[in-house]
C-alpha cells in the first residue's frame, strides 16, 4: 500500500469526521428553534463532543508512530545499543523514523570508536604509570630500604629501634607501590592468562579488604582473545572495587563459566555481593565505563538487585567475540597480538576463597 503524506492523512481524517456529522444532520430528526431551546442546545453540545472525540481518536491513531518515536527519543541510551523503531506510518513519518534509526546507528558506531580510542589511551597511560612506579619509585624505595638496613647495622643501639621503624615504613611503601603497579598493569594476565589473573585479583581483595571473596572458574572455558580477556578482567576489577567501596558487602562471589544456557558458546562473568543493592541509584562513571568496555567486545552487561539482597553483575560475551584470532579492535586495547594461547585452566571444580 503506497504511503500517504501526513498532510493528506490528517485532512482525510477530518473530512471523514465532518462528512459523518453532516450525514447525521441530514437524515436525523434534528430541528433548531429560534430562539434555541435548552434541549436542542444540549443535543448540539453532545453532537459537538462526539465529533471532537471521534476526531481525537482518529488523529491519535494517525499520529501514533510519532508518539512512539518521541518515547524512544526520550529514553534511548547509546550504552544499550540496538534500540530501533519499525518504519511505519505516513511517508513523512516513515522517513523521519528511518532517518532517526540511521542516526542511532551512526552514533553507536562513532561512540564505540571513540570509546575504543579513549580506553586505548587509558590502558597506555596505565602501563606508563605502572612502568614508572616500578622503574623509578620502586627502585628508589628499594635503594632507600638497603641504605636504612646498612645504617641500622652500624647505628648505636638507641637509634636502631627508630631505624627499624623507618625500615618497616619504607618496606610497606614499597609493597604499596608494587600493589598499585599490579592493579594498573596486570602482568599476570599477560603472562599466565585470565584464570590466573582473576585468581590473583580475588585473593588480593580477600586479603586487603574486609570482604570474603569466593571464586568459581570453570575448567572448560573457550579460548579467548587478549582483548576479551582484558575486558573481562577490568570489569571484574571494577565490580569488586565497587562492592568494597560502595555496597557495604561482607561477601562477594565471582563466577566465570561458559554461556551454556544461551547456547552460543560464549562466556558469562557473574559477580554477586550481599551489600545494600542498587535501589534505583543513578549509574556512575564506573558502571558506564564497564558498559563501554562490554560494547567493545559485543557483550552485554546487566546490573540488578538480588531477591535475597545485594547486587548481581552479569557480563555476557557471545562466541562471535571469542575467536582464536582476535578481532580488529584488538589493536585498540592491547596492541599487536602474539598469536599465543595464554589461558591457564584452573583445576577441575576449583572453588576457593
Amino acid at each position: 500500500m503506497p504511503s500517504v503524506r501526513l498532510f493528506w492523512r490528517v485532512f482525510w481524517l477530518n473530512t471523514l469526521v465532518g462528512t459523518v456529522a453532516t450525514i447525521l444532520l441530514m437524515i436525523g430528526p434534528w430541528t433548531v428553534s429560534v430562539p434555541i431551546r435548552l434541549t436542542e442546545a444540549l443535543v448540539l453540545l453532545a453532537g459537538l463532543a462526539s465529533l471532537l472525540t471521534a476526531n481525537a481518536v482518529l488523529l491519535r491513531w494517525g499520529l501514533a508512530p510519532l508518539e512512539r518515536l518521541t518515547r524512544l527519543m526520550n529514553t534511548v541510551d547509546l550504552l544499550r545499543p540496538g534500540q530501533r523503531l519499525p518504519v511505519t506510518g505516513s511517508r513523512e513519518i516513515a522517513t523521519l523514523i528511518n532517518t532517526f534509526n540511521q542516526m542511532l546507528q551512526r552514533l553507536e558506531t562513532e561512540r564505540s570508536a571513540s570509546s575504543a580510542r579513549a580506553l586505548s589511551a587509558q590502558e597506555d597511560e596505565r602501563r606508563r604509570i605502572a612502568r614508572e612506579l616500578h622503574d623509578e619509585i620502586g627502585q628508589s624505595l628499594t635503594a632507600l630500604l638497603l641504605d636504612i638496613k646498612r645504617l641500622t647495622d652500624r647505628a648505636p643501639e638507641p637509634l636502631r629501634e627508630e631505624l627499624r621503624c623507618a625500615q618497616e615504613t619504607t618496606r610497606h611503601c614499597l609493597d604499596e607501590v608494587r600493589r598499585v603497579a599490579r592493579r594498573l598493569r596486570p602482568d599476570v594476565l599477560e603472562d599466565l592468562g585470565l584464570a590466573s589473573a582473576l585468581a590473583a585479583l580475588t585473593a588480593q581483595f580477600d586479603t586487603h579488604t574486609t570482604m570474603r571473596v569466593r571464586r568459581r572458574l570453570h575448567p572448560d572455558l573457550p579460548r579467548l582473545s587478549p582483548q576479551v580477556e582484558l575486558v573481562i578482567y577490568r570489569i571484574a576489577q571494577e565490580a569488586l572495587t565497587n562492592a568494597a567501596r560502595h555496597s557495604g558487602a561482607t561477601a562477594v562471589e565471582l563466577d566465570l563459566s561458559p554461556a551454556d544456557a544461551s547456547g552460543d558458546g560464549g562466556v558469562v562473568l557473574r559477580v554477586d555481593d550481599d551489600g545494600k543493592g542498587i535501589n534505583g541509584a543513578p549509574e556512575g562513571a564506573g558502571i558506564q565505563g564497564m558498559r563501554e568496555r562490554a560494547l567493545l567486545v559485543g557483550g552485554t552487561l546487566h546490573l540488578q538487585t538480588r531477591p535475597e539482597g545485594g547486587t548481581r553483575l552479569t557480563l555476557h560475551v557471545p562466541a562471535a567475540q571469542t575467536p582464536a584470532d582476535p578481532p580488529s579492535a584488538e589493536s585498540v586495547l592491547t596492541g599487536p597480538a602474539t598469536g599465543q594461547d595464554r589461558s591457564v585452566r584452573p583445576r577441575p571444580g576449583e572453588e576457593t576463597r
